[in-house]
């Protein structure tokens, strides 16, 4: 074919792509459906203008259209790669991990489900063997949520939704395809009647070899990028090998499921690269793969709508019922997730709650699109797969996803509109109009500045000013009726307004490059999750957010586990400090939320409110504060020097700053701000690695490391470590309760724990020691005792103690110290023989 033709045939299709997206906006219909109807029309007129007698001026191109080398290996090895690793870099995989029981399910539980009810259902209606029935099934259960996200998107629709929508699409594709692998040998095999466990059981293989070499490439794609550090374009080229090799890779050399693989080698690239990358090579890269997604998602549908007409050319009127049979038993089976399934999970408290019209909008929101054509021509395209089966395929695959295009697609919008989804509860209503008086105030005010700092016309400032009094005066009067919000309601759109400018700040704090690039999605991680708290619970739902963000949750008790019980440091070395960069990071933020809080949220919803979210905006810096003290205590020379790399980042970005000012204002030249930018650069990226952390605990060699333990020899020092028992806690955890019985002493081998007793708080960390009053005094304990961060503690019997004592001067004065503290004479304590030493 001529290069001449091709070039212009994929010029034009971009032009239709850029056309398409206004178009659809102005008809209010989902994109993918109006990429789907142009390529229908463009492939019917090719064969139009080929088969008629009208003209021949048309025919080299239409001959061109039609014979463009479009083959399902081309969806499958150049497009879907593309599409599932951009989405997996534009996730947030923390929001994702709250979600991920829907998402499973949707995602693999519906897919097989789907696939059985269609296969079953068709076997019933049709004289098609079982096999050809379950390949349908797999075939027709990939969805394309791009359309109903969309939507939801743009009615304001609760982010935790779409985020359950586009995970479901991740992870369907490829349980699908994997599905659609099997059956597809067993159809090629000519065996009828597939034994499914048989099929089942190479499942495991499929998914796991997928996932081992995606994230192998995905290793070894970010070590050659740290490499390659100081050149952006070599890390972009690097990014888009990565997912071509591995799906290749796991296809052809491994055996696996590639779909796995891409999104393996994804996530792997999400969660190492932003702490190996510079930011600014981190953003260009996921900007870059939107672009290409982008235009892959666009050619996809175009593509593969240009082969809708040509398999359709011979339908059938039986066909007609064996594709209203396939709609119904997927929509049967999707109702069986959503309205069965879904909501028993919530009620065991294994899910989040869907609400019923979101769960009516997923349902008819599922279109099949491109994969599902995709996958019908590789049908078509073997020749190991029956004439009569690749006919029937063709047709039903393309028939259903036509209807779910055609029907589905173009009232989608409607049912959402239906459903009541796209209009304001009367909460925002009425915040609305509060909202547009406070705004138009404002405006009001710095309008009448502007007008004296011009000489304008009085009589068109006269006129002005009265015709927006007049829309103030109903701006207020609307704001007035609605003026009977409950406080609670208030409070709900404070929180919400807050935690959207927390979300605001940290972005901006990123630009900056105040908070560096690894830290961010975990800080807009949990912005979300206090925007959705507040939306869902309230008051209750922010302060379980807010304390989520500063607790221990399970993944760092496993790594502390695998350190007490492997001697893995690494794990638990990394997440600590990504804590201590966290817990920075966080108080950095809040400190910035007050004067929003005074300003916008007083002006809004009152003083009332107001004082209410300073007061928990202060609950929620004491508990950084807390949380952060605990690690200062725990490592203090390590949190000096994160602080130290804060205040020289900071120091770079305000030099940045004077820079850029003073290139603006015509000071320096382009060369010469050029050269100061790579300086600048330079000494950037010698500050970006985070310093390591050492946590790893021996017995004997902590016990040396105590200065309490100073003056005892060599011998004491390793029967002492053989004496003392280890005790991990958790952080909050009550260690000792008052009036229990003292029986032992407690040694603070790392961590950190707080002391309360007669209304005085005392914080101990590593080295210092607990518990020695009670035991000396023989009295009940006075205090209790709760670790403020994770802590693991040496932990000495009473008898033992009190020999050590005896031994140890220094252990002596560290007791007389701590007695002199608290108001007690140390010589009531110490024994005689001891006290006079």
């Amino acid at each position: 074919m001529d290069i001449v033709i091709i070039t212009t045939i994929i010029a034009s299709l971009f032009l239709l792509i850029g056309a398409a997206e206004p178009l659809a906006a102005r008809l209010r219909l989902p994109y993918s459906v109006i990429l789907a109807v142009l390529g229908i029309l463009i492939g019917a007129g090719a064969i139009f203008f080929l088969q008629t007698d009208l003209t021949d001026a048309l025919n080299p191109a239409a001959e061109a259209i039609l014979g463009l080398p479009i083959r399902s290996n081309v969806f499958l090895y150049v497009f879907l790669p593309t599409l599932l690793f951009q989405a997996t870099l534009g996730m947030n995989l923390g929001r994702m991990l709250d979600d991920w029981v829907p998402i499973l399910l949707l995602a693999v539980v519906a897919v097989v489900v789907a696939t059985v009810s269609v296969g079953y259902a068709l076997s019933w209606a049709s004289a098609l063997p079982l096999t050809a029935c379950l390949l349908i099934g797999a075939i027709v259960s990939t969805t394309d949520p791009s359309a109903v996200v969309s939507i939801f998107r743009s009615i304001s629709a609760p982010r935790r939704l779409a985020r359950i929508i586009e995970g479901e699409s991740l992870l369907n594709d490829a349980a699908a395809i994997s599905l659609f692998g099997l059956f597809m040998g067993f159809v090629m095999l000519g065996v009828p009647d597939p034994d499914l466990g048989e099929a089942l059981a190479r499942f495991p293989w499929l998914i796991l070899g997928g996932a081992f070499t995606g994230w192998l490439l995905a290793r070894c794609a970010v070590w050659i990028m740290a490499l390659f550090s100081r050149f952006e374009l070599a890390q972009l080229s690097v990014s888009i090998a990565l997912p071509y090799l591995a799906y290749i890779g796991a296809e052809q050399v491994a055996g696996a499921s590639g779909v796995i693989a891409v999104v393996a080698a994804g996530l792997t690239l999400n969660l190492t690269a932003p702490g190996r990358l510079p930011p600014q090579s981190w953003a260009m890269m996921r900007e870059l793969w939107d672009v290409l997604a982008h235009w892959a998602g666009a050619l996809i549908f175009i593509l593969a709508a240009l082969l809708i007409p040509r398999l359709l050319e011979e339908i059938r009127l039986t066909d007609f019922v064996l594709v209203g049979v396939v709609v119904v038993a997927a929509i049967a089976a999707r109702m069986v997730i959503l309205f069965g399934l879904l909501p028993l999970l919530s009620t065991l408290k294994l899910s989040p709650v869907v609400e019923r019209p979101y769960r009516v909008a997923i349902l008819w929101g599922g279109l099949r699109g491109a994969v599902t054509l995709a996958l019908a021509l590789a049908v078509t395209e073997s020749f190991r797969v029956p004439d009569g089966i690749q006919r029937v395929v063709g047709i039903l695959a393309t028939g259903f996803t036509l209807f779910t295009l055609v029907v589905q697609g173009t009232t989608l919008r409607p049912v959402i509109s239906w459903l009541g989804l796209d209009r304001l509860s009367p909460i925002d209503e009425a915040l609305s109009r509060q909202v547009v008086a406070v705004a138009l105030q404002t405006v009001r005010e710095d309008v009448a500045r502007t007008t004296d700092n011009y000489d304008l016309s009085h009589e068109i400032v006269r006129s002005e000013a009265k015709r927006f009094g007049e829309r103030l005066d109903r701006a207020v009067k609307q704001a007035e009726e609605s003026a009977d919000i409950l406080d609670r309601d208030r409070i709900t759109l404070g929180l919400i307004a807050l935690a959207g400018h927390e979300r605001d700040v940290i972005l901006s704090r990123v630009r900056e490059r105040t908070i560096s690039a690894r830290m961010a999605d975990q800080v807009l991680s949990t912005a979300e999750s206090l925007i959705e708290g507040a939306r869902t619970q309230g008051r209750n739902g922010y302060q379980r957010a807010a304390r989520r963000s500063v607790a221990y949750g399970r993944p760092f008790r496993v790594r502390l586990r695998l350190h007490d019980w492997f001697g893995l440091a690494g794990p638990l070395a990394r997440m600590t400090a990504d804590r201590f960069e966290l817990l920075l990071s966080q108080r950095l933020i809040l400190r910035d939320l007050g004067p929003f809080i005074d300003g916008r949220i007083r002006r809004i919803h009152g003083r009332r409110v107001a004082d209410l979210l300073q007061e928990l905006l202060s609950r929620r810096i004491e508990a950084v504060e807390t949380a952060l003290e605990g690690l200062r205590l725990q490592y203090p020379g390590y949190a000096e020097e994160l602080e130290r790399r804060f205040i020289r980042r900071t120091a770079l970005r305000l030099e940045e700053r004077e820079y850029v000012a003073m290139r603006d204002d015509g000071l320096i030249g382009a060369e010469v701000h050029t050269a100061l930018m790579q300086g600048l650069n330079a000494r950037r990226a010698a500050i970006e690695s985070r310093p390591d952390l050492d946590v790893r605990l021996q017995r004997v060699a902590l016990v040396r490391q105590f200065p309490l333990f100073a003056d005892l020899d060599e011998a004491a020092l390793k029967r002492l470590g053989r004496a003392l028992t280890t005790w991990y806690v958790d952080a909050g955890e009550v260690i000792i309760r008052k009036d229990s019985p003292a029986r032992s002493v407690a040694f603070i081998a790392s961590g950190a724990v707080e002391l309360t007793a007669a209304g005085q708080t005392w914080r101990l960390g590593r080295g210092e020691m607990f518990g020695q009053m009670a035991v000396l005094s023989s009295r009940p304990r006075r205090a209790e005792v709760r670790a403020i961060a994770p802590t693991t503690l040496l932990v000495l019997d009473e008898e033992r103690f009190r020999r050590l004592l005896e031994r140890s001067e220094t252990l002596r004065q560290a007791v007389r110290e701590s007695a002199n503290a608290r108001g007690i004479d140390p010589s009531a304590l110490l024994p005689d023989n001891v006290a006079s030493t």
